[in-house]
């Protein structure tokens, strides 16, 4: 579920006032979420790929197979992880995979009642109320 506009306008206060205190901290902080991991990874697989390029030719221009071959299959791997990758990377502003929704499923199965509840509780925190 995103923010709310109060929310949003909340955490922006809240990183602003971050820098300002301590910006050698915040921007720590700024490069360890999950998209910037993963971002990485995708880098990397792209940096494996064309290794894998470099082996392929390099098996030809030796004459041997097995180089060749071995090229072939990194570059296969290094493909298949930057692809899973990009498609797992959170889009900006998402909740990222481990988010509140993960953390639901190791909960216990809880009542209709509750869950009733809960939706009126949110809708009415929606609008305003």
């Amino acid at each position: 579920m995103p923010l709310s506009e109060h929310e949003q306008r909340m955490l922006e206060q809240m990183e602003r006032a971050l820098y300002a205190e301590d910006p050698k901290f915040a921007t720590a902080l700024e490069g360890s979420g999950l998209r910037t991991y993963t971002r990485r990874r995708v880098y990397q697989a792209v940096a494996g790929f064309l290794v894998g390029i470099a082996l392929l030719i390099a098996g030809m221009v030796v004459q041997q197979i097995w180089v060749s071959v071995v090229g072939f299959l990194v570059m296969l791997g290094c493909a298949v992880l930057a692809v899973t990758g990009w498609r797992n990377a959170p889009k900006p502003g998402e909740q990222p995979a481990g988010g509140p929704q993960a953390r639901r499923q190791g909960r216990p199965k809880r009542s209709m009642m509750d869950r009733i509840e809960e939706r009126w509780q949110r809708r009415r925190d929606e609008q305003g109320h």
